[in-house]
């Protein structure tokens, strides 16, 4: 069941994120607001079901980040470092887009400077990420099965004639 939570909690966290990238209608302040209200939301379900070591959390650290990123100010170099340490688990490209993408929804923001992204990518160009922008949704974590003994020892074993198994012997 954790598996399979932590799986669905990929999907949902590459597909958002996906959207993300590829849409300029959503890169607002606001929608920060309402993804880190839901995501805040999934957290205290896992937590509720007794889910939280199942890995589900984590793998929404991306779309955390994201929705942080909106929320945040861009003006100055120390709002720059600050979301250079913080956006750990988005790579300089997706940063970058994002922060190209960004749309002022009122009066009261200001779109995001040239100069501010030159700042961000100066401060991230000693980083080793991979090349691609948008999340595999489609990329599955490998099932792992618990090894469980048997309580029965092979010596106690007792396997009938009918079974015509005389070609086993006990060691």
């Amino acid at each position: 069941i954790q598996q399979v939570f932590k799986q669905l909690f990929y999907m949902i966290n590459a597909v958002t994120l996906n959207n993300l990238l590829l849409r300029k209608d959503v890169c607002s302040w606001s929608t920060g607001m309402q993804l880190r209200f839901n995501i805040s939301q999934m957290e205290e379900w896992l937590r509720g079901k007794n889910l939280q070591q199942s890995g589900a959390a984590q793998t929404l650290e991306p779309l955390i980040q994201a929705a942080q990123l909106l929320q945040l100010k861009k003006k100055t170099s120390e709002d720059a470092e600050a979301i250079c340490s913080l956006c750990t688990s988005l790579t300089t490209q997706q940063i970058v887009k994002i922060l190209n993408l960004y749309t002022p929804v009122n009066e009261f923001e200001e779109r995001v400077t040239v100069a501010f992204i030159r700042n961000i990518q100066k401060h991230l160009q000693e980083r080793n990420d991979p090349p691609q922008l948008l999340l595999d949704f489609k990329h599955m974590f490998p099932v792992l099965f618990p090894f469980n003994p048997s309580s029965i020892t092979m010596d106690s074993i007792h396997l009938p004639a009918s079974l015509n198994l005389d070609f086993l012997n006990k060691v």
